[in-house]
């Protein structure tokens, strides 16, 4: 029968061997602090490693009991001593059981039960309480700043459960109902959905604060000079809104180019009574897509544009590389005005800065061919949007497709609500449940790396 005192080995159990019957019980070596030896409950292990009725003798158990006890007492007290009586970092709940439950590894499988209080007992000694074991106890978690949690401007419910894994959390409300106790605990700011606002008076009240992590890679709604003045980092999520706000983009000039919405609305109506023969729409498959930055999202457009054989042109700060540009099968235009002229459709993927604000004006559309679309899933604020109502009336390009608009909403009776050759959505590029998963994790990530002093995975730098 294996013993378990050795892996691998077959010798017979310690009654076995002193010539001795099996015990009743079947029990292995008592746990030194399980509640049967002392009645306190604890993180106990009892060694499944012996068979059933092959108790020690009790000189062995005592034995075992004692050294366990000053390998637990150890531990303890280089927790405490390296702490100051908080858990050590690093220090698990699973390495201090199983230093308890039965030595060094291979002594048989060890079974943890969770029972109640912990305690460390020194050897021969009371129970004395020590932090490793403190299930309950945890480190208070550093203080971040968020608007509110649930409703409609708040962050999502299963989003603040993530966060309050690794932070308190501090809705505005309460940071404004206790601003004394409260400004001394924030380290860092959320931001979701460009909320909450962080302005100079903001900054100013909250002494401690390190990091504001944006979830979005756009940060045209934060003032970077004024908050790095503060000696205040900036973040943003750049690689979890890629492929989604791609996606979008790619519905946008599907749904455009044939004509979705208005065809629902003709299925749908109670006024339809037959389908017009000549209702038509244009192709996306080899038509040439014209991409206006050709960063992380620009190129994953570039990668599902590829699929549908479209001739792909770019126009960027920076040429790509030329072994990027041949695996999507991009061409680069130095001039913007040769892109606007060639393309069938127009796709705006941009930063909003003070040189791309309103980029694309009524020279830039008169540029455009008139069987031409603008799509636009950058900001708003980078198409003139009185410019483009002009065009949409007068036919100078065919539609436009908007994930963004400058304001968002729109007040109700702008004239861009009017047309029928325009598609708008309300800023849905990364409304998905994995994108915004995604996003908060990577800005946790962020906001964690600056208050821990370890490299920034995505640090946003004033101009």
């Amino acid at each position: 029968m294996r013993d378990g005192h050795g892996a691998g080995s077959y010798a017979l159990p310690p009654r076995r061997r002193a010539g001795l019957p099996p015990s009743r019980t079947g029990r292995g070596p008592v746990c030194p602090r399980s509640p049967v030896s002392n009645r306190v409950g604890t993180w106990c292990c009892l060694s499944a490693g012996q068979g059933l009725g092959d108790r020690p003798s009790q000189e062995v158990q005592r034995r075992g009991r004692e050294r366990r006890g000053k390998a637990a007492w150890s531990d303890c007290r280089q927790a405490e001593a390296a702490a100051g009586g908080a858990p050590r970092a690093g220090t698990s709940l699973e390495s201090a059981s199983s230093r308890i439950g039965g030595g060094r590894a291979g002594q048989g499988r060890v079974k943890r039960a969770r029972l109640g209080r912990s305690d460390c007992a020194r050897p021969g000694a009371g129970a004395v309480s020590s932090p490793l074991f403190q299930v309950m106890a945890k480190e208070e978690l550093p203080g971040v700043l968020i608007l509110d949690i649930g409703g409609t401007q708040g962050v999502l419910e299963n989003l603040a459960a993530l966060l309050k894994k690794h932070f308190h959390l501090i809705t505005m409300k309460e940071f404004l109902e206790n601003k004394e106790e409260m400004s001394k605990k924030i380290q860092s700011v959320f931001v979701f959905e460009c909320r909450p606002t962080i302005d100079r008076e903001l900054l100013e009240s909250l002494p401690n604060l390190k990091v504001i992590g944006n979830s979005g890679v756009g940060v045209d709604h934060l003032d970077l000079k004024m908050i790095s003045s503060f000696g205040v980092k900036v973040t943003n999520t750049p690689h979890a809104v890629a492929d989604p706000t791609a996606d979008i983009g790619m519905a946008l000039m599907l749904a455009s180019a044939r004509r979705l919405v208005e065809g629902c609305q003709i299925a749908v109506s109670p006024d339809t009574k037959h389908f017009a023969v000549d209702w038509l729409g244009v192709e996306v498959t080899r038509a040439t897509l014209g991409i206006i930055g050709m960063g992380s999202i620009g190129y994953k457009v570039a990668q599902r544009a590829r699929a549908f054989n479209m001739r792909i042109l770019y126009h960027n700060r920076n040429q790509r590389r030329k072994e990027e540009e041949e695996a999507v099968g991009a061409h680069y235009c130095e001039k913007m005005e040769d892109l606007l002229q060639q393309s069938d459709f127009v796709m705006l993927v941009v930063n909003l800065t003070p040189e791309t604000r309103r980029l694309i004006g009524k020279k830039e559309l008169s540029l455009m061919k008139p069987t031409a679309t603008l799509i636009n899933i950058s900001r708003g604020a980078v198409i003139d949007q009185d410019a483009l109502v002009e065009a949409l009336q007068s036919k100078v390009i065919r539609a436009a497709a908007l994930d963004v608009t400058y304001p968002e909403p729109l007040p109700r009776d702008h004239p861009l609500l009017k047309l029928n050759n325009i598609i708008i959505t309300p800023h849905i590029g990364t409304a998905t449940v994995q994108a915004i998963h995604m996003m908060a994790e990577e800005a946790i990530a962020n906001i964690l790396a600056v208050l821990n002093g370890q490299p920034i995975p995505s640090e946003v730098f004033p101009k």
